[in-house]
C-alpha cells in the first residue's frame, strides 16, 4: 500500500468525522509510520482488519473532500494570500524607487501583516 501524501492533509480537515478506529489507524499509518502488522498488534485486530479500516477511511476522506472541498478551498486561499503578499512587495518596491509615499508604505505594511496573519490562521 503506497502512502498517499494527501491523506494526512485531508485527515486534518475531516478526521473528526471518521470513527475512532479509522482515525487511529490512519494516524498510526500515515503520521507515526507504523506498519500494518504493528498497528494490528497495537489495536488487537488482524492485519487485514487494519488494511480494510485504512482503505475505508481513505475512501471516506476523498468522498468528503469531493463533496465539501474544504482542503481545496484552503489551498486556493493560501495561494491567493501568497499572491497578495507578492503584489504588496511589488507595490512597495515601486514606491521605494519612485514616489516614496509614506501612506503607500504604511498601507503595504498593513496589507502584508494582515495577509501573513491570515496565512498562519
Amino acid at each position: 500500500m503506497a502512502k498517499n501524501l494527501e491523506i494526512p492533509f485531508l485527515l486534518d480537515f475531516y478526521g473528526e468525522m471518521l470513527t475512532k478506529k479509522q482515525y487511529d489507524c490512519l494516524v498510526f499509518y500515515y503520521e507515526e509510520d507504523l506498519s500494518l502488522s504493528e498497528i494490528a498488534q497495537n489495536e488487537g485486530i488482524t492485519r487485514q482488519g487494519v488494511r480494510d479500516s485504512i482503505k475505508r477511511a481513505e475512501a471516506q476522506l476523498f468522498d468528503m473532500e469531493e463533496r465539501l472541498g474544504l482542503a481545496r478551498r484552503f489551498n486556493e486561499m493560501k495561494k491567493g494570500i501568497d499572491e497578495i503578499i507578492s503584489c504588496a512587495d511589488a507595490i512597495n518596491d515601486y514606491n521605494l524607487n519612485h514616489s516614496l509615499s509614506r501612506e503607500i508604505n504604511d498601507n503595504v505594511a498593513r496589507i502584508k501583516t494582515l495577509a501573513s496573519f491570515l496565512k498562519e490562521g
